[in-house]
């Protein structure tokens, strides 16, 4: 509602910095009055503060001086444009109002002797209160009066006062008249009714008030978790239990284990009450639950007592121990044993000097920062995703990962960035020799898509076969390159959480997130693989094998020419290598399929 006018009286005062005009408090037209009684406790000194540095272009703007509420209301280009507009009018002398006239000049200030008091102003309106006393010279007086609202305005020196005028009626009939007042008191209401409710909100924002502690029986359910699933005879049975926690029990306790002899974070400890706290099976179980189902940290707190922040906390030191216990061993590189085992593997499904299949996949990143969707988005996948390249062998085992590309990029970029061929270009991966169809090759090699380049260590499919003999290496080819689809496929229902949307904002823990992971699924594929021992085919028609692995040439202490890796490099990339390799796989390929058709 809009304020009623400023109700008399009012008194001025003359002072060494100028006049100085006091005024009352301010009734609005609903009776509210707004004063310093009338404010909340927290902001007691806000309404006084506001008539004192009224902006007008007959008063000098003490805006350096007010609160900073009071500065961008001063400042405001709403008074700045009126006060422009009433500036330019007085100068042109286009405005038709009715201003008082000038006051005579005054006569020249008499001296005044020292110690003697100032003289009082002359003209005081009948029934205004006694004059306020001004401070020293250089001074000013003391902001609000006891009675109500009260403050001062400096004139200009565009308009000097007289004071053998009335200048309290004069200026009190020309502000009433233009209605100054009114246009300045619904500004300030507006400014103090918006500082009145961000007090409300910030005193009753829950965010401000002291967290309530609850108190968790983690005592009593940590005794539940031991009685459902490791006890002697516990609740569920093993099939349960792997269903659940994606392992089977003795895994899970050797993890538990090995992480309490890393790290103390999961020792059980007594906390400042002197009460047991989380211990190392609550945190390691709502940690996995958390990589196998995707759900939120707060999702087993009625089941383990375990709060959201302490639940994401364990997740997260739960990732760190698996990879910098477990990393070294399950994420390995391949080793000679590795080598001849996984070459036999390749041999026995047609490919001879095979090490598995390589391909990409993408983890939908929900938390992406808005300033990076462009560059974690790319148009088939319509969301911002992060890349992670692997190489799995038909066991399923994920001998390689590289994970953090954004991801716009292709297959080829990630390749770029890769630390695949790292070892091989160092002269430290172990050296492979082979035949197929009786030609020499000294590089081992993975099956991938049409996306990938011509290189020496890729076999690609053939997109439009013609011949019988092609038609059956594409078949052949694209039906071994499903190892790592198939990889991805079990690492994602294992892990769901790499199949939901990731809502970790830190690039970082998100790898650590995707490293555990694939550490976990290594540990499970070699806790249950069978020992199928793979038998040489030892049938004359067709010529023993002839593949070799020796030890690496070099060791990681040893130091190597960059024109070895130069060398090393060329070979990799070789595209005719590439092309005679295709061919001689294309006439083994063909040639097994003929001699198992003739035997059976």
């Amino acid at each position: 509602m809009r304020p009623a006018p400023l109700p008399r009286p009012w008194h001025a005062e003359e002072t060494a910095l100028g006049l100085i005009v006091f005024l009352p408090q301010i009734r609005c037209g609903d009776g509210k009055i707004f004063c310093e009684r009338a404010l909340p406790t927290r902001a007691p000194t806000l309404a006084p503060a506001i008539l004192p540095y009224i902006s007008h272009p007959c008063f000098s703007i003490q805006a350096q001086s007010a609160p900073p509420l009071l500065q961008s209301w001063l400042l405001s280009p709403v008074l700045l444009r009126r006060n422009q507009m009433l500036t330019r009018e007085k100068r042109s002398g286009a405005s038709e109002r009715k201003v008082p006239p000038p006051p005579s000049p005054a006569p020249p200030p008499q001296p005044v002797p020292a110690g003697a008091p100032p003289p009082p102003f002359p003209s005081v309106p009948a029934g205004a209160p006694p004059p306020f006393t001004s401070g020293p010279a250089g001074q000013l007086p003391p902001a609000p009066l006891a009675a109500g609202w009260g403050g001062y305005v400096n004139f200009s020196s565009d308009h000097s006062p007289d004071p053998t005028s009335n200048i309290s009626d004069d200026w009190d009939d020309f502000l009433a008249e233009e209605g100054i007042f009114d246009d300045v008191i619904d500004e300030a209401t507006q400014v103090l009714m918006s500082s009145l409710e961000d007090l409300h909100e910030a005193a009753y924002d829950p965010r401000s008030a002291p967290r309530k502690y609850i108190r968790r029986p983690r005592e009593q359910y940590h005794q539940h978790l031991v009685d459902d699933y490791f006890s002697d005879n516990p609740l569920y049975p093993p099939n349960v239990f792997r269903r659940r926690f994606r392992m089977s029990r003795p895994l899970f306790l050797r993890i538990v284990d090995e992480l309490g002899k890393w790290s103390d974070y999961f020792i059980t400890k007594l906390d400042a009450l002197n009460r047991q706290g989380l211990t190392p099976l609550q945190k390691c179980t709502t940690a996995i639950r958390q990589l196998a189902n995707g759900s939120a940290a707060d999702h087993l707190d009625e089941y383990l007592k375990i709060g959201d922040s302490t639940g994401l906390e364990a997740m997260k030191m739960f990732a760190e121990g698996v990879i910098a216990v477990f990393g070294g061993h399950y994420l390995r590189h391949p080793t000679v044993e590795d080598a001849e085992r996984l070459l036999k593997i390749g041999e026995s499904q047609g490919f001879p000097g095979m090490f598995g299949s390589i391909d990409c996949m993408h983890w939908q990143w929900e938390r992406c920062p808005n300033a990076w969707k462009g560059q974690f988005t790319r148009g088939d996948q319509k969301v911002p995703t992060i890349i992670l390249e692997a190489v799995a062998s038909h066991d399923l085992w994920i001998w390689h990962a590289f994970f953090g590309v954004a991801g716009s990029n292709n297959d080829i970029n990630v390749l770029n960035q890769s630390t695949l061929f790292i070892e091989e270009l160092k002269g430290q991966a172990p050296q492979v020799h082979y035949a197929v169809n009786g030609n020499q090759y000294s590089t081992g090699y993975y099956l991938a898509d049409g996306i990938y380049p011509e290189w020496a260590v890729f076999v690609k499919s053939i997109s439009l076969p013609i011949t019988e003999k092609d038609k059956l290496f594409a078949q052949e080819q694209e039906s071994k390159r499903k190892d790592i689809e198939r990889a991805f496929g079990v690492l994602r229902r294992r892990f769901c959480i790499l199949k939901r949307p990731a809502r970790l904002h830190d690039r970082g823990q998100l790898e650590k997130v995707v490293l555990a992971c694939l550490i976990l699924h290594n540990m499970i594929v070699e806790d249950e693989k069978t020992n199928d021992n793979i038998e040489e085919d030892l049938d004359l028609n067709e010529a023993p094998s002839t593949t070799t692995v020796h030890a690496p040439a070099f060791s990681p202490e040893d130091y190597v020419t960059f024109e070895r890796v130069l060398e090393k490099d060329a070979d990799i990339r070789d595209s005719s290598t590439h092309k005679q390799l295709k061919k001689d796989l294309i006439e083994h390929i063909w040639r097994r399929s003929r001699a198992r058709r003739n035997t059976s």
